[in-house]
């Protein structure tokens, strides 16, 4: 049922020419949903790649394999435009009726589209994996450098793109493309995925809250409730600037190193991995930490991610404003009345959002403003063509819930993507695998927990809270990540598993009806590099007992300490 038994026994080369992939695309108007669009013929790239080898993905395993490299453009009619799509596509030998629509990162719609990318983690499984460019111009750029037209006018084309059409189109054009390409009749079934992290997480769920074309979504850590989670970025700096303290970049990692050291024996294991923030945010004191002694050696600025400035050499012992800055940081934002306005990351988690950086002139520590948070308020709040404001003078923690009502009214619609009735796609039977790492710094865990209470009690309100947690669990699942950091393994908590094998998962929980109780990972570093683990299914723990086995336990202490009230607001937050 692949395809033809003579499509199957054809070579890649034969196959993959600008010929074939022509005449398996339509030169009509096609219909993407109620959208009319045209395919580009003169647009079209076509060339074959044999014995392309991937590795050192956290997103899936090492591979060599075969795919016909395609390109095209398309245009919405009437518009004038041009959206530039990828995919990539197995030999026919190799394909097993699969697709697999991805996404991107921070605010770029695609998370590139060679071997570093996602769509690897599609052929590897017998699978057609496709990227967008959402009409930016180009796989390499990025939706915020389109959004202003000049300050003040917006291209709200792009933020549709941006916001859920973009991966729609992609899926839908995509899944009419692998039919035709790989010979499918009307009887055999394409097996639809979705995988994607960060932002790519929050397009995942924007397919899911919409549409019905998946048959299982794959999110993780997702950007969703998008206003809150920009605005987050500045709750550190706000908070060092409310203290008056700028905590030397080696304190802050100090107070780090001795918290994963102190929480780490908490779930039963010693092994360098927080497996229980809960318990460490429960019992772990922090001030235990103050006249600790610390060093670190010079280091020089860093445009990865997280983005931290140069520090020079650092010694001196842990103050109690240190501590303090930690404790508020981890604590949450609150308004002015002390209600809460939203939740932060795990401890454990490293305080990206909090570095400072040094003046060599005055030889003291200040305000490093987070750029997520910066371009956020100024090009999508204040629709400025700029990414960064010049200081945070005067904002305080009442600012920071203003903007991100500001941002929640504005792009409600579009980008907060926490609509929690999933009614029509649980009716036309898709999967959801959602997971988040504890010691996230970019996207508090308790995010994706709030989230996915929030289905539980839309959907199963009249259930039990067991009940509805094994209701919910027949299709949709949270695995929380012990030790990882934003979609990635952790360097600071090496020995943490991560889950590698997603789509595979996936695949398997869809097509065999293989339901993961607890989610398949692997150590892909550390002293156990190799080796596999298991990760346990929200709500329950993972506890280690002393012959080192691994239990996944129900505790009400931990459970509600991940559950917050945020009564700063008189409407609902999902």
């Amino acid at each position: 049922m692949v395809s033809t038994p003579r499509l199957i026994m054809l070579p890649l080369y034969d196959v993959c020419t600008t010929s074939y992939v022509s005449a398996s695309l339509s030169h009509d108007v096609i219909y993407l949903g109620t959208t009319p669009v045209t395919i580009d013929p003169s647009s079209i790239q076509v060339n074959p790649v044999l014995n392309n080898s991937v590795s050192g993905s956290a997103n899936f395993p090492d591979a060599t394999f075969d795919y016909c490299n395609v390109t095209f453009a398309y245009t919405h009619t009437g518009r004038n435009d041009s959206v530039l799509v990828a995919y990539w596509l197995p030999s026919p030998a190799s394909f097993k009726n699969r697709y697999l629509a991805t996404g991107g990162g921070g605010y770029a719609i695609n998370s590139g589209i060679g071997n570093t990318g996602s769509l690897p983690g599609g052929v590897i499984y017998g699978a057609v994996a496709g990227a967008t460019d959402g009409g930016f111009g180009s796989f390499s750029n990025n939706w915020d450098s389109v959004y202003i037209i000049q300050n003040g006018t917006v291209d709200l084309e792009s933020l549709f793109m941006f916001g859920y059409q973009g991966i729609n189109e992609l899926t839908l054009l995509g899944q009419l493309f692998t039919k035709s390409f790989f010979n499918m009749t009307c009887d055999d079934k394409l097996y639809s995925y979705y995988q994607g992290c960060s932002e790519g997480g929050r397009e995942g769920w924007s397919q899911v809250q919409r549409f019905t074309d998946f048959d299982g979504v794959i999110t993780g850590a997702p950007a969703f409730r998008f206003s809150f989670q920009q605005i987050q970025h500045l709750y550190s700096n706000v908070v060092e600037q409310t203290l008056d303290y700028y905590p030397p970049a080696c304190e802050l990692q100090k107070i780090l190193n001795e918290t994963i050291a102190s929480c780490d024996p908490l779930d039963g294991l010693t092994d360098g991995v927080v497996a229980r923030t809960d318990l460490c945010k429960l019992q772990f004191n922090t001030s235990s930490i103050i006249g600790n002694s610390y060093y670190c050696p010079a280091s020089p600025e860093c445009q990865g991610f997280p983005p931290a400035p140069a520090w020079p050499e650092q010694n001196g012992t842990v103050t109690a404003e240190g501590v303090a800055v930690a404790n508020a940081i981890v604590d949450g934002l609150h308004d002015s009345n002390g209600k809460r306005v939203y939740f932060s990351y795990q401890p454990s988690s490293i305080f990206a959002d909090g570095f400072t950086s040094y003046n060599t002139t005055s030889d003291t520590w200040g305000l490093y403003i987070n750029s997520f948070g910066s371009e956020f308020v100024a090009r999508y709040l204040e629709l400025l063509n700029t990414s960064t404001l010049p200081n945070l003078d005067g904002v305080t923690y009442d600012t920071l819930r203003t903007w991100i009502i500001q941002g929640w009214k504005k792009y409600q619609d579009t980008l907060q993507t926490t609509w929690p009735d999933l009614t029509d796609y649980y009716n036309s039977g898709g999967k959801i695998i959602h997971f988040h790492g504890e010691s996230d710094f970019s996207i508090p865990t308790a995010s994706s927990v709030r989230y996915h209470e929030s289905v539980r009690q839309i959907m199963y309100g009249n259930l039990t809270f067991n009940e509805s947690t094994e209701a919910l669990g027949d299709w949709y699942r949270l695995y929380l990540v012990p030790g990882a950091q934003h979609c990635a393994p952790n360097t600071y908590e090496p020995n943490g598993p991560f889950p590698q094998t997603n789509l595979g998962v996936m695949i398997d929980w869809v097509e065999q009806g293989i339901t993961p109780v607890t989610l398949n990972a692997t150590h892909l570093a550390g002293e156990n590099a190799g080796a596999n683990a298991q990760i346990c299914a929200w709500p329950l723990r993972p506890l280690w007992a002393a012959d080192g086995s691994m239990d996944c336990v129900y505790d009400q202490a931990s459970i509600d300490s991940w559950l917050y009230e945020l009564d700063s607001f008189n409407v609902p937050v999902y």
